[in-house]
């Protein structure tokens, strides 16, 4: 097997938007992202979820199937 073929990994930290730090275990020291599971509309429960109508049901609908 070669050596050294994965990288070091070592403790970092992940900034969110929102404010949240997380401590986690990477190939980088530091990474920032736009959102996390404290600020993510699914995770809070604030997801509008939008009906949309199905293809099936638009077709049978377009043309007078029943």
């Amino acid at each position: 097997m070669k050596k050294d073929v994965h990288p070091k990994y070592v403790p970092a930290t992940v900034t969110c938007a929102c404010g949240a730090v997380y401590e986690v275990v990477s190939s980088v020291r530091e990474a920032k992202v736009g959102i996390c599971a404290k600020c993510h509309p699914f995770y809070t429960g604030k997801q509008k979820l939008v009906d949309t109508e199905g293809r099936v049901d638009r077709f049978r609908r377009r043309y007078g199937i029943t």
